[in-house]
């Protein structure tokens, strides 16, 4: 890996640099504000040490009575309260600054992550990308409420000092300003340190989180092997290099501010030696010695001119640990998120849970996906290459073929999440689309409450409906509360099946216009995959499914069966397609048509078979139990013929979907009969 340049690096600091202050866009004016405050309360110190000089002088040099003194003392209260009121304005503006910048830091990358969609954050950490929302935004407070502002004060206050000093003493101007450029040059050399420092401070934390994170998630697998000792033992070192870490940042952020009371301090004692060398007639700089009051003025100036000094160092290690968050935000999202040219879409009431249903023209695909060319985030190679899809209103579509061929990345796809290398996906204006995955991501909370994340306002009958056509009801009756039992963060607690089952029913309860399904009836017995199908059909009425698949009843309950990896596809003709999903018709037999060869011989036909042969009042028979039997009967009657006689087959053809498909160069596991 190639050193980058400092030329590269002193670019790449002003970028971040420039977008911290891009943060801070949409609070421009209490910024302005902020600084004109601030330099206003240096105008004001300068003329309040004035007073408190002249005060000195008239008392101590000229000896006249307090009485006298009164309006000039009343003076110098007024101003130490207007220099007060002007701070706290200062740091109040500072402040709302920093809050806008933090507002602005969190939603530009919650945006960003959002573009990047679920498939890229399968391959992130979660602690990580959590610890950019929470001490990564918090680490831009100290830059803009304090760097920012000590940075202001800078550029002001220091000359407006040596302004007034240099008005009644020129020596003690000239020490100053002698004295001034040393400070900058450590402090840079200083924050450099700070800023490596700070960024592996940073990455430390961030690791720390994603560690603790991952194993609080696996404790019950770590328990079971044993390893919860090691594992403890592992997060209290990473703890331990956090607080080295920690500490190394102090020491440097020590050293910086010792470096800066060293060159003030030594100012300081020049000033007051100067002074007290000229008055005890031993240092004749001038041609008169410098009056008590003119000392005074100077001497109590002195340390202020400083003082915008040490406060930028105590908030430089503010500004390094800035950059080393921008940094990470660059690390881990691979850009430094720009601003979202809109605010973030909020779904609305009828736009989540579905109040209407979709208007279109049947003989139009509802959902299209044209010579798409496919590649899972992370892969090195294609998964299908120019596949065309397209799902009319109303048609169930099955989508079968071996681990590994490309069904679940051509539902992602057809979900929006995976954009496609080549081709284009079409979806009708307003149809809504949900999609229930293999792995359902399920949050700590009660069933009810997960349901109801498609459709917060759902009623408890929706609630009811939905879980009764996904079975989860199934298993929620036997629960201690039902629905309202709480289960553990991804669905600990249920068996994979059941966590299919309530992300089914969550995305029935969104009322969806297309529904894509990846394997929903993995895991189920034949009884509640039967009755599943079952009440998936009397929902889909009109609507359009896309269901992947290795199970023969879910590709005999589709209309169409598509084969990604051999050529043709089972098309199931009804005889009236508005009557789909009718409870008459269970898993309906159908017919077959041409160019259905990949499914006419073996099990697969002897089942078909079989289930064409099964008593018709098994199939109409109470909720499902005598579809179960009759399914029972033609599968064990088809799959003995079909097994028993099947003959030997030429290899599949690589082409399906009207595309070539990459070849798999991984294990290929036994294909199921299709």
């Amino acid at each position: 890996m190639p050193i980058p340049s400092a030329s590269d690096t002193r670019l790449e600091r002003q970028r971040r640099l420039a977008w911290l202050q891009a943060l801070a866009q949409g609070a421009r004016p209490a910024q302005r504000a902020a600084t004109l405050a601030t330099w206003a309360a240096g105008a004001v110190l300068v003329a309040q040490m004035g007073v408190l000089a002249w005060l000195l002088d008239q008392a101590l040099a000229r000896e006249r009575p307090l009485a006298e003194l009164v309006a000039p003392l009343l003076a110098l209260t007024v101003l130490a309260m207007a220099r007060s009121g002007l701070v706290t304005a200062a740091q109040a503006c500072a402040g709302r600054v920093a809050d806008a910048a933090k507002l602005a830091f969190r939603t530009r990358v919650h945006a960003a992550v959002q573009q990047r969609g679920p498939l890229w954050l399968r391959r992130q950490r979660t602690g990580e990308l959590s610890e950019l929302l929470v001490s990564h935004a918090d680490a831009l407070d100290g830059h803009h409420a304090g760097y920012q502002l000590a940075r202001a004060e800078l550029l002001a206050v220091p000359l407006l000092i040596a302004l007034a000093v240099a008005s009644v003493d020129g020596v003690v101007a000239l020490i100053l300003l002698i004295t001034a450029p040393w400070v900058p040059v450590f402090m840079m050399l200083v924050g450099w340190g700070a800023e490596a420092a700070g960024r592996q401070q940073l990455q430390a934390m961030a690791r720390l989180g994603a560690h603790f994170a991952d194993r609080l998630k696996g404790l019950g697998l770590l328990r079971v092997y044993g390893r919860g000792a090691d594992e403890l033992a592992g997060v209290a070192r990473a703890a331990d290099g956090v607080q080295q870490g920690a500490m190394r940042v102090l020491r440097i952020a020590f050293l910086s501010s010792t470096v800066l009371e060293f060159f003030a301090s030594i100012s300081v004692a020049l000033v007051a030696l100067y002074f007290g060398l000229s008055h005890l007639g031993l240092l004749h700089l001038r041609a008169q010695v410098p009056s008590l009051g003119v000392a005074m003025f100077c001497l109590l100036l002195a340390p202020e001119f400083y003082a915008p000094f040490r406060r930028l160092a105590a908030h430089y290690h503010d500004r390094a640990n800035a950059l080393a968050a921008v940094a990470e935000v660059e690390r881990l999202l691979g850009e430094l998120p720009a601003a979202p040219s809109a605010a973030l879409p909020v779904a609305e009431e009828g736009a989540v849970c579905g109040n209407g249903r979709f208007a279109s023209n049947d003989h139009d695909p509802i959902l299209a996906l044209n010579a798409v060319t496919l590649r899972p985030q992370g892969a090195t190679r294609d998964v299908l290459q120019h596949a065309s899809l397209a799902v009319r209103r109303g048609e169930w579509l099955a989508l079968v073929g071996p681990s590994g061929s490309g069904k679940s990345t051509l539902l992602e796809a057809a979900a929006g999440w995976l954009v496609p290398r080549e081709g284009t996906r079409t979806l009708a204006p307003g149809a809504r689309v949900a999609y229930a995955g293999q792995r359902p991501y399920l949050f700590h909370g009660t069933i009810a409450d997960n349901l109801r994340l498609a459709c917060p306002q759902a009623s408890d009958a929706a609630v009811q409906a939905a879980a009764e056509a996904a079975q989860v009801l199934r298993f929620a009756r036997r629960l201690p509360q039902g629905l309202d039992t709480v289960i553990g963060e991804r669905g600990f607690g249920l068996s994979g099946g059941e966590a299919r089952r309530i992300a089914l029913a969550r995305a029935l309860l969104r009322e969806p216009d297309v529904l894509l399904l990846d394997e929903p009836t993995a895991f189920l017995d034949p009884d509640t995959e039967a009755a599943l199908l079952l009440a998936l059909g009397e929902f889909a009425r009109g609507r359009s499914v896309i269901v992947a698949t290795h199970s023969p009843a879910a590709m005999r309950w589709a209309h169409r069966v598509v084969d990604v990896v051999r050529a043709g596809s089972l098309a199931v003709p009804r005889a009236d397609p508005a009557m789909a999903g009718d409870a008459h018709d269970g898993v309906h037999a159908g017919t077959e048509s041409a160019g259905s060869e990949a499914v006419t011989d073996g099990p697969v036909k002897a089942l078909v078979e079989g289930l064409a042969d099964a008593p018709a009042p098994a199939l109409a028979e109470g909720p499902a139990e005598g579809l179960a039997d009759g399914l029972a009967d033609g599968l064990a009657d088809g799959l003995a013929d079909g097994f028993a006689e099947r003959p030997a087959q030429a290899p599949a053809k690589p082409h399906a979907l009207g595309a070539a498909h990459a070849p798999n160069r991984g294990p290929t596991p036994m294909l199921e009969p299709a």
